[in-house]
């Protein structure tokens, strides 16, 4: 596996440098942030991105995220246009050597949490998902805002975009993301791209809005619907394991050949839905982190791993989830699994 991190740019407080010092890290996970969805990102921007990661010794191992503008999601009429520009979007990645786009089609909202700075016993603090907290939000005041999200909506536009969706279910939203990836997937096919769709966070509904890519049926619909090798998925194990039903590990199996990108994360489940992060290792969480990379591995998986949200540890302060210290070792927790499947199938 490619050992990754997140980076968040230059104004992200965990500098390239420091992740320079992390044992086994070779690529970083980026993007060009501040371009709006729906917008072609300039080959030049890319190439300075690349150049700037490539100056630390690490190479761009995976685009997380180009986002999907909102009215693809809607299967507005302006989608097309819309679609257009992330196709040259695409063939911008892959002429400046780009190979895997991690990217979600959750609506208006990435991924979600109620509580930045819950308390765990061992005195850390990590973040969390209420779904009764959650319910009592309201979303139109501003009451939460997390890393990720866009907050280029004005309350009055948020407003109006989260009634739209009330007119959208579950199935409407599956037939617009079958839409967008038939006609993304030959383009991407074409570049050389494998487009790894994250699952939705948490994997159920949350404020209304319809969610799609939560289970095993629904992953294997959306790859069967659009069958091509750079149709494929990220795997988050965080993600996915937030519901108790989901088997990682047989969902690794399940999926392996197209998976693309793999988010490794713990969770404690607090209730049915409802649970708060923890650090990487087995013994602090609900997942089976070792099976599940063992699994990967056993399947042939070597593609990009990158240890996500971590722990706020030792009084670091940061973007929420994502400090230096604990996803630092979670990488080592992770190279850990991995180099011990390669001393063993080696020996």
């Amino acid at each position: 596996m490619l050992m990754s991190f997140r980076w968040y740019g230059e104004d992200d407080p965990v500098t390239l440098g420091h992740i320079r010092q992390i044992p086994q890290v070779k690529g970083i996970v980026s993007a060009v942030y501040d371009i709006p969805a729906g917008e072609v990102w300039p080959l030049e921007r890319i190439e300075q991105l690349q150049q700037q990661i490539g100056s630390f010794g690490f190479e761009l191992s995976v685009i997380e995220s180009v986002p999907v503008h909102e009215d693809i999601k809607m299967g507005k009429p302006s989608r097309d246009g819309l679609i257009e520009n992330y196709q040259q979007t695409l063939r911008n990645l892959a002429h400046a050597g780009v190979k895997t786009v991690c990217y979600n089609f959750m609506p208006v909202f990435d991924w979600t949490r109620t509580n930045l700075t819950a308390s765990l016993k061992d005195g850390s603090h990590s973040l969390a998902y209420e779904e009764e907290a959650a319910r009592a939000i309201n979303l139109l005041e501003g009451s939460l805002t997390l890393p990720g999200w866009d907050l280029s909506y004005q309350s009055e536009a948020l407003g109006m975009i989260m009634a739209e969706y009330q007119e959208i279910n579950d199935e409407q939203l599956m037939a617009h993301l079958v839409y967008f990836l038939e006609k993304i997937i030959p383009v991407a096919e074409a570049c050389g791209i494998r487009m790894a769709i994250h699952p939705d966070d948490p994997p159920w509904q949350i404020f209304g809005l319809p969610r799609i890519v939560t289970n095993k049926k629904n992953i294997a619909y959306i790859l069967d619907r659009v069958k091509s090798p750079s149709n494929g998925l990220t795997f988050c194990t965080g993600s996915f394991g937030a519901l108790e039903k989901n088997d990682l590990v047989e969902m690794a199996e399940t999926f392996s050949s197209h998976i693309h990108f793999v988010h490794a994360r713990n969770i404690i489940r607090t209730g049915e839905k409802s649970f708060q992060e923890t650090s990487h290792s087995i013994h602090d969480g609900s997942l089976p982190m070792t099976e599940i990379i063992l699994k990967l591995l056993d399947c042939g998986y070597q593609g990009p791993i990158r240890p996500d949200h971590g722990r706020m540890i030792w009084g670091e302060e940061g973007r929420p989830g994502y400090g230096l210290y604990d996803r630092a070792l979670g990488a080592a927790y992770l190279n850990g699994i991995i180099d011990t499947w390669h001393t063993k199938n080696q020996g």
